[in-house]
């Protein structure tokens, strides 16, 4: 069984906080490519673990329904914060980055 992943408005914001964040370090063309490549495999990664397994990664709160996916890229990575909000549905609702102190 497959599940349907969407990201809240707050996941796609962050995302793209996330990008801007890397586009303003930028010193390179390739640093230019590895920015969207590193928000394409949050994207990528997230859509694909979450759909297929939901349940099987850490628990993020007292409720049982959210979860974290630790999403690796290079030498650190991302933290995706979802919610099981149906047996067919999961919503992102936030990603940060590794070294963040936490969603806000």
């Amino acid at each position: 069984m497959s599940f349907v992943v969407e990201l809240s408005p707050t996941a796609v914001a962050d995302l793209e906080r996330l990008f801007e964040f890397l586009l303003d370090r930028a010193r390179t063309s390739e640093d230019l490519d590895r920015a969207q490549l590193a928000i394409d495999a949050v994207r990528a990664i997230a859509q694909q673990q979450v759909a297929m397994t939901p349940f099987s990664f850490r628990k993020a709160a007292k409720n049982p329904t959210q979860r974290e996916l630790i999403i690796p890229f290079g030498s650190s990575g991302y933290v995706a914060l979802y919610e099981i909000v149906s047996a067919s549905k999961v919503v992102v609702l936030a990603v940060r980055h590794q070294r963040e102190e936490d969603y806000h």
